[in-house]
């Protein structure tokens, strides 16, 4: 499935790059409007990161996110520093489907658990944004990628499978927003690896053709973000290539 990204600052549609708020495009659209352009071309999730929320907690963009899903036009998941269970409880009472939760799902360990087994795993996506040294070794980054956890995806991916994890979407960093190509390699291994996690492939794609080398991967979803919003090539076109065996 191929799965659009929207990132949000204060009500407008920005992309950070490689994480950085100091690295900001700004776009001139209403985020409204790019649910139903979304739709319109056959989306059926929309993947939400509300960066005003992940800087300040008490600023998340809760209106704007409820306007979004009340359009009812397809699934949503959303997440930018998620902290506390009330703040899992407000995205789903907005009516996210799926919540996406990054740092703390290293850091706090066993709270994030008891999410999984309080809210129910399919309500949960695991973001998982790595850092592959020379050996090939994958430890999770954590606090918008400034912090290294010193953790491995292979060993928080143990971890949660004993609460049923069900979603990961997981990022090469170096990729991210670069627009050269996602990391084949990183997630034909996840996928082999761990066949029962619906895998999402994020950072990287810039042409069709990076979409195409994905697909065999076997990787269950990919996150669309840069290269939509930059016209390199529409959802429509995304999701025939994708599709298209």
């Amino acid at each position: 499935m191929i799965i659009p990204a929207i990132d949000l600052i204060e009500g407008h549609v920005v992309r950070l790059y490689q994480g950085d708020y100091e690295q900001k495009t700004e776009y001139k659209l209403n985020p409204v409007d790019v649910v139903k352009s979304y739709a319109s071309e056959g989306a059926e999730i929309l993947h939400i990161v509300d960066l005003t929320g992940a800087k300040d907690p008490n600023k998340r963009q809760i209106p704007l996110i409820k306007e979004m899903v009340a359009t009812g036009l397809m699934m949503f998941q959303s997440g930018g520093g998620i902290r506390t269970k009330q703040d899992v409880r407000d995205l789903i009472d907005a009516g996210i489907d799926r919540v996406v939760i990054g740092s703390l799902a290293v850091s706090q360990q066993e709270i994030v658990a008891q999410w999984f087994v309080e809210f129910g795993a399919e309500k949960i996506v695991l973001a998982l944004d790595v850092n592959i040294d020379e050996e090939g070794n994958k430890y999770v980054a954590t606090h918008g990628w400034q912090e290294d956890s010193g953790v491995s995806i292979e060993d928080l991916i143990n971890h949660y499978s004993k609460v049923g994890l069900k979603h990961v979407l997981c990022t090469d960093i170096s990729k991210d927003g670069t627009l050269s190509g996602a990391n084949n390699s990183l997630y034909k291994e996840l996928v082999t690896q761990y066949p029962n996690i619906e895998w999402q492939a994020s950072g990287g794609i810039g042409e069709l053709n990076d979409i195409e080398a994905l697909k065999p991967t076997k990787v269950q979803s990919v996150i669309l973000g840069r290269a939509l919003l930059e016209g390199k090539f529409t959802l429509a076109e995304a999701i025939t290539c994708w599709q298209d065996e």
